[in-house]
């Protein structure tokens, strides 16, 4: 489971200026005409054109912050989710927010010794991290890159996927390889994850689908 309306602007028309302008002009007609054409022209004019407001720059997603997994944590994350699964597997991807849910996920989160429901979502993905960079065959630890290097040789070997399907997939791996993660900071946290391999994979993937 992982919102303006705009002031409606008052113009003032400038017929509605029309009759003072005509009188002012009228009043004015003995002194210099060029004064009075010079005046009428300056009320006349239309205001300076402002320019365009530039595009506020996309926001950039903030880099997850690391840290230090222990084994405690790792457990409260499995027992947390098998109490999480039952109701994030009801929401639908697109629904809003729901207050009773996101109380019942606060709950079960510091139940399991979590702090909030943002702490157990933090220790969730620095263990994803760490997950990224598994080898699923030999379920040994290798990085993200080679992982990606992996999958990108076993779509090249492919003979029952279509090409339209393999060049789709290999440009998203080639893609996906240009940026394939941050490494992880604390290495043993590669060792716990290493240790609840199996467990955490069949928790979390259920999460992630």
């Amino acid at each position: 489971m992982r919102e303006i309306a705009r002031p409606a602007v008052r113009v003032l028309s400038l017929a509605c200026l029309a009759p003072a302008m005509a009188g002012l002009a009228f009043a004015m007609a003995i002194g210099s005409s060029s004064d009075v054409l010079a005046q009428a022209k300056q009320q006349q004019a239309p205001p300076p054109r402002q320019a365009p407001a530039q595009a506020a720059p996309p926001q950039q997603e903030a880099p997850l912050k690391q840290i230090a997994l222990t084994e405690a944590q790792i457990q409260n994350v499995l027992k947390a989710t098998a109490e999480m699964d039952p109701i994030t597997d009801k929401i639908d991807d697109d629904a809003k927010p729901d207050p009773k849910i996101t109380a019942q996920l606060e709950g079960i989160a510091k139940k399991n010794g979590f702090a909030s429901y943002a702490d157990y979502n933090l220790v969730v993905d620095n263990i994803n991290l760490v997950l990224g960079g598994f080898d699923t065959t030999t379920k040994k630890y290798v990085g993200p890159e080679a992982v990606i290097r992996a999958q990108i040789a076993e779509v090249q070997a492919d003979k029952k996927m279509s090409a339209k399907d393999k060049k789709e997939e290999l440009d998203d791996l080639n893609d996906a390889l240009k940026s394939p993660g941050p490494a992880v900071e604390n290495k043993g946290n590669i060792d716990l994850v290493t240790k609840y391999y199996d467990k955490l994979v069949e928790a979390l993937s259920e999460t992630e689908e």
